[in-house]
């Protein structure tokens, strides 16, 4: 069990999800003890296996660049260290929205699928890296690229009714892939 000592002349922002109890330390001391027993895994977890894809995607990603510089790419291709901003934030959001669905969404059915869905575009997401930079092969990465874009609409058609925010923090990866399909397909095209 964690104790963290609060000054009663601080500002503190609580969480209205889940309010840790407070519970007066001493008369002297001018503070609270707070117990955090019930802290949620899923703030440790969601933003783990995020990283865990972020960092397998660019493992594979890296492994490949050698081979993608020697490629004829379209003059609108984007410079690396903005695909790499991208989807850095595309990640955070990502992040951010499945921890707004698991803190928020009614356990049943449509949560479950949610996640599904999540760890399938995961899945997706590396495998999108695995057959692009890892074994070169355009054609079926333009393909696969089609399938991610499609897991992000379905998440955010999941997701709406329930949480509208949640929804919203994935129409920049909706948005952004649409342009790497397009950007996939422009490749192989040209290749």
């Amino acid at each position: 069990m964690e104790h963290w000592l609060i000054p009663l002349n601080k500002q503190v922002l609580i969480s209205s999800a889940r309010r840790p109890r407070l519970k007066p330390k001493n008369r002297q001391s001018g503070g609270f003890l707070v117990e955090y027993r019930n802290m949620k895994l899923n703030y440790i977890i969601i933003p783990l296996i995020v990283f865990l894809v972020a960092f397998a995607g660019s493992l594979i990603t890296s492994g490949g660049m050698d081979w993608y510089k020697t490629i004829n790419l379209p003059a609108w291709t984007p410079l690396g260290s903005v695909i790499g901003a991208v989807w850095t934030t595309i990640f955070i959001l990502s992040a951010i929205s499945a921890l707004i669905v698991w803190n928020r969404f009614p356990r049943g059915r449509r949560f479950s699928w949610v996640f599904i869905i999540f760890g399938i575009n995961a899945l997706l997401n590396i495998f999108w890296s695995y057959l692009f930079f890892g074994k070169n092969l355009l054609d079926f990465a333009f393909w696969e690229a089609g399938f991610l874009f499609i897991s992000v609409v379905l998440l955010i058609i999941l997701i709406r009714p329930v949480s509208r925010l949640a929804a919203i923090l994935l129409y920049p990866y909706a948005i952004w892939g649409a342009f790497a399909t397009y950007l996939t397909y422009t490749v192989w095209m040209l290749n």
